[in-house]
């Protein structure tokens, strides 16, 4: 079979610095609409390092189908099988393509509920038990999210996918750090004024480990602590569904006030159950190629100048112990092109505009890790 190099390159990447895949290790490659020429690059990056790797394929469109009319009856037996597969990996590795990105979008609320309630447990062993990392595949359907041709968007992708993500560790390490000494977080920028402690909570770098692409660190906020309002100015898709200008007004932690282009199903989601009202991440992004929204999460989050605060499930070891089927990463960009902003650590301006502003944080601006001095 021809493999494109970069194919070679993402899955060695991916084997290697993502998920440190050791001899005898089983390793789960979730393929979503990708092509096999890139599960077969995987599946032979993974042999290479003496690993078992295991293959499951996807097609959007057949999920569809399945969760259109999804019983309890149909997905509690898929669910148990699932986590029973996923307690015997050592690693998770899942390349999620898509067509469409809509292809889920008339799904009814309640099916897609279920389905999450019932796989739950899969997501959370995954996360909490095996090195995993997730990332999309281009697509023509992603150029179009991006505004680029499909050669362009092609070019991007694998430019970002296969960054030296090492050299973002030592001012990950450091704003790790400050985060954790911090209690006090005030967030300002247009339609912004948010305040929240994250004191007592563990920050995590997220450096290529994770997601491709990557760069951001996250934390939590004390779970009642958080009061003000936000005014996000990234749009974001969410189970099949397109939301801009997302407001979020919050009182002792709950959002008790929520608007958006689709207010309707933004507020089903947020009562989904009663921890998808509380916020369960906050997060700095600075990836330098990644400067534009793309209505695709694992990008836009990590949106250079950026933060997202997650309404629902906290990640556990990390969190508040907030607890949803609800994870929904939203994202603020402070750059001057988007009307700029502000970031305080206990009354310290952490970062300005987008600009890390303390000189051990330095090292997480573009100026930094586009260059290749030391």
């Amino acid at each position: 079979m021809l493999i494109d190099p970069r194919f070679t390159q993402l899955a060695a990447g991916l084997t290697g610095f993502s998920t440190s895949l050791k001899k005898g290790e089983r390793v789960l490659i979730d393929a979503f609409d990708v092509p096999d020429a890139m599960v077969v690059a995987l599946i032979r990056a993974a042999r290479a390092r003496g690993a078992h790797p295991l293959v499951q394929v996807h097609h959007a469109r057949v999920t569809r189908e399945l969760n259109l009319h999804a019983e309890e009856a149909q997905f509690a037996p898929h669910a148990e099988v699932e986590l029973a597969r996923m307690q015997k990996m050592d690693a998770y590795i899942a390349l999620r393509g898509s067509d469409n990105i809509f292809e889920a979008s008339d799904v009814p609320a309640d099916r897609v509920q279920l389905v999450s309630r019932l796989m739950k447990p899969v997501l959370d062993h995954r996360v909490g038990k095996t090195k995993w990392v997730v990332l999309r595949w281009p697509s023509s359907a992603m150029a179009q999210q991006a505004g680029l041709s499909t050669e362009a968007f092609e070019d991007f992708y694998f430019r970002v996918c296969t960054l030296d993500y090492s050299r973002m560790t030592p001012g990950m390490n450091a704003l790790k750090a400050l985060m954790e000494k911090t209690d006090r977080v005030e967030i300002k920028g247009p339609g912004t004024d948010l305040t929240f402690s994250i004191k007592g909570i563990k920050a995590c770098p997220c450096g290529g480990l994770r997601n491709i692409p990557d760069g951001e660190v996250f934390s939590c906020p004390v779970r009642e602590s958080v009061d003000g309002v936000l005014q996000y100015n990234a749009p974001s898709v969410y189970l099949g569904t397109s939301f801009d200008n997302i407001r979020l007004v919050f009182k002792r932690g709950k959002i008790v006030e929520a608007t958006s282009s689709n207010t309707k199903r933004l507020n089903e989601i947020l009562d989904s159950d009663s921890g998808a009202r509380y916020i369960g991440e906050f997060a700095l992004g600075f990836n330098p190629h990644i400067l534009q929204p793309m209505r695709d999460i694992l990008f836009d989050e990590k949106i250079a100048g950026s933060f997202h605060f997650t309404p629902g499930q906290a990640y556990e070891g990390f969190g508040n112990g907030n607890k949803s089927q609800v994870h929904w990463d939203m994202v603020c960009i402070q750059r001057p092109d988007y009307g700029g902003g502000e970031i305080r650590f206990d009354g310290k301006l952490v970062r300005k505009d987008g600009l890390f502003v303390p000189k051990a944080l330095h090292k997480l601006n573009p100026e930094y890790l586009l260059s290749t001095k030391k």
